[in-house]
């Protein structure tokens, strides 16, 4: 036998074949499993709403927060603002990661909620910067990196939660359920923020009309908070519950340690990503400024 064929026999078949056990299989009922990525995609679809509307209202919560800016400037401090949410992102996929490791999907996920609800209906309520000047900015701020913590959370957490509970053979069609709920709640965003431009005027809109999609969020929040509490948790995860050893817990340094360039790839295809579909461009009008030139939104970019 030449060198070539037994080379070609280490390769293919050199390899000891990989048997599973009767511990690594994992039994889902069907119906469970569709309970699961239902409650997970309307949560879903729920904390996206609620991240989304504020760049649907930027330029509008851009005079009611930045109203000493003016034109693009006024737009960029509004979008920055919007910006420092993904900073935290990363952290909140991390701590929340773990977690969910220590104290159950189901519980995680119910708490990401919970905050996103929060943090949403905060925004809502804080008064504009002419009644408490700068006060205002630094409680919008604080707001928005909370609700990008509690975003980072959510979706590694319910990515994770559908992918436990679902069937290996249906297991991606299922999984994409989650990106379904993301997508349903920017266009439910989109689509209110819309209706209520047109219904109330952008000078109500300033005034007051902005809060309505934040306040919203709460009793969106408690709705959600039902249909997850109504979940079981991951069969996995209840079976890892069993095996595990507590001493196996990885730190937080554990994990930047060993997967620093995976965490870094992540973070910067997430930017480009978000970066892209979010940028403010003609086929986005509600994201830009009326021109000074034409007077029509979409001129500035």
């Amino acid at each position: 036998m030449s060198e070539r064929e037994n080379g070609k026999k280490r390769f293919f078949g050199g390899r000891k074949k990989f048997r599973l056990k009767k511990e690594d299989i994992t039994v889902v009922d069907m119906d469970t499993a569709k309970r699961a990525v239902l409650a997970t995609s309307v949560g879903n679809a729920m904390e996206w709403f609620d991240f989304g509307i504020y760049s649907y209202l930027a330029v509008t919560i851009g005079k009611v927060f930045f109203p000493e800016m003016k034109g693009g400037v006024q737009l960029i401090y509004s979008f920055a603002t919007f910006a420092v949410a993904f900073l935290a992102r990363p952290l909140g996929g991390i701590v929340f990661g773990m977690l969910g490791d220590r104290w159950g999907r189901k519980r995680v996920l119910a708490i990401t909620l919970i905050l996103m609800a929060v943090s949403t209906l905060s925004i809502g309520l804080i008064p504009s910067y002419e009644t408490i000047g700068s006060t205002a900015t630094v409680l919008l701020l604080i707001a928005r990196l909370v609700q990008g913590f509690s975003t980072g959370g959510e979706y590694a957490g319910a990515m994770t939660f559908i992918a436990e509970s679902t069937p290996d053979k249906k297991r991606g069609v299922m999984s994409s359920g989650l990106e379904v709920g993301t997508l349903t709640g920017y266009i439910a965003g989109a689509a209110f923020v819309t209706l209520l431009t047109m219904t109330l005027g952008s000078e109500t809109m300033v005034r007051w009309g902005w809060r309505i999609p934040f306040l919203v969020a709460g009793p969106m929040g408690l709705i959600g908070y039902y249909l997850r509490e109504r979940l079981e948790e991951t069969p996995a995860f209840e079976a890892m519950e069993e095996a595990r050893e507590r001493e196996s817990y990885l730190s937080i340094r554990d994990i930047l340690a060993s997967y620093w360039r995976t965490l870094l790839i992540g973070i910067v295809v997430v930017f480009f990503i978000t970066s892209s579909t979010t940028r403010c461009c003609p086929t986005c009008p509600l994201t830009c400024p009326p021109s000074s030139a034409t007077g029509r939104r979409g001129d500035f970019c």
